[in-house]
């Protein structure tokens, strides 16, 4: 809608993710050389994780886009709330074999022959997994157990694990020793800094053709940042608002009263999903590991290693919500600017 008027080539903050918009931080970038080193040492677990909206997708398809040139055959698995023998299903599917009416002694057979036969031929099998904070224990020990396949050696399978933050609760879970013992390398996502978030803006719009139209004034950035926190997917949400206004009211220059503005439409747009959720309700019990603990208990040293653990998963399940809650948001934020764009296009009908 305010391409054209800004005379860009295509919408900067798109929230699907998008490899040509690979903005390379410092933690995008330390976490893009752990997968790199990962496909050169070909064996073994690497485990990227990051907050929601952090980029760890848009990372991942930078990745593949890197390795089209390399003789490595990728599998990618995006689905991730599945059951072992499901997900045993989806990567023989992933890689072009037989899944329908077969059995899982039958799978395994020929996924391993399919894999020997990629390590004859000089190319390398990765197996890419999202979000595999769904994965059912189950299946992440199915995962592991495909790393069992070798020849001489060498690990026939690497796998390539993403998931949310939560991911490293299960990681560390009793019952995951022995894949926690493959991974090579693990890196968690960090958001953006202040000065990152402006840069990070500006490589979005000179992406798609920007010649400073629309300007911005400093302080502009700093309201950005304050409102975004550094994730990049609500960096891209609060942009495009920000662009949109700023087209709708044929302003050329972002200053920070037009920041603002975005911002005080934004908190409204909370409280009334809040409201929508029943979450300013005081009636409603908030989950707070800390309200577990009992001052004075006669166990709470003994206890203690168990508390920290209840503690990660309750930790887990607030990320969780918060999560789900950030995601209503977004879809809100998004049918509020469909209804803007038809309202301007209804506007300009002679």
């Amino acid at each position: 809608m305010y391409e054209k008027y800004f005379g860009l080539s295509g919408k900067p903050f798109r929230l699907a993710p998008d490899p040509r918009f690979f903005y390379a931080s410092r933690s995008h970038k330390r976490a893009m050389a752990y997968l790199l080193y990962g496909v050169k040492q070909g064996e073994g677990f690497i485990v990227i994780t990051g907050d929601v909206g952090t980029g760890k997708t848009t990372l991942l398809n930078n990745l593949l886009r890197v390795l089209v040139k390399e003789d490595v055959t990728i599998a990618q698995v995006v689905t991730s709330q599945l059951e072992a023998e499901d997900l045993l299903q989806v990567v023989a599917a992933a890689y072009g074999l037989p899944f329908e009416n077969v059995s899982k002694g039958v799978m395994l057979r020929n996924l391993e022959e399919y894999l020997r036969a990629c390590y004859q031929e000089g190319r390398r099998a990765l197996l890419v997994v999202d979000e595999a904070q769904n994965l059912p224990g189950r299946s992440v020990e199915e995962l592991r157990m495909l790393s069992n396949f070798q020849i001489d050696g060498h690990m026939l399978l690497q796998s390539f694990l993403l998931g949310q933050k939560e991911f490293r609760v299960t990681m560390r879970s009793r019952g995951f020793e022995q894949l926690r013992q493959r991974v090579i390398a693990a890196y968690h996502l960090k958001p953006l800094d202040e000065i990152e978030t402006r840069h990070y803006i500006e490589h979005r719009l000179h992406t798609v053709g920007w010649k400073n139209d629309p300007s911005f004034d400093a302080d502009a950035f700093t309201v950005i940042y304050r409102n975004s926190r550094g994730i990049p997917r609500i960096i891209n949400s609060f942009c495009d608002r920000l662009l949109l206004l700023a087209h709708l009211e044929d302003r050329h220059h972002i200053d920070v009263a037009t920041a603002e503005g975005v911002e005080s439409d934004l908190a409204e747009e909370e409280g009334d999903l809040d409201e929508a959720l029943g979450l300013d309700d005081p009636g409603v019990v908030r989950l707070n590991p800390a309200a577990n603990l009992r001052p004075g208990s006669s166990s709470r040293e003994s206890s203690s290693r168990d508390q920290g653990q209840s503690d990660e998963r309750l930790t887990a399940v607030e990320d969780s919500v918060s999560g789900l809650a950030n995601s209503l948001r977004e879809e809100m934020s998004m049918l509020r600017r469909a209804l803007l764009e038809r309202h301007d296009s209804t506007k300009r009908k002679p």
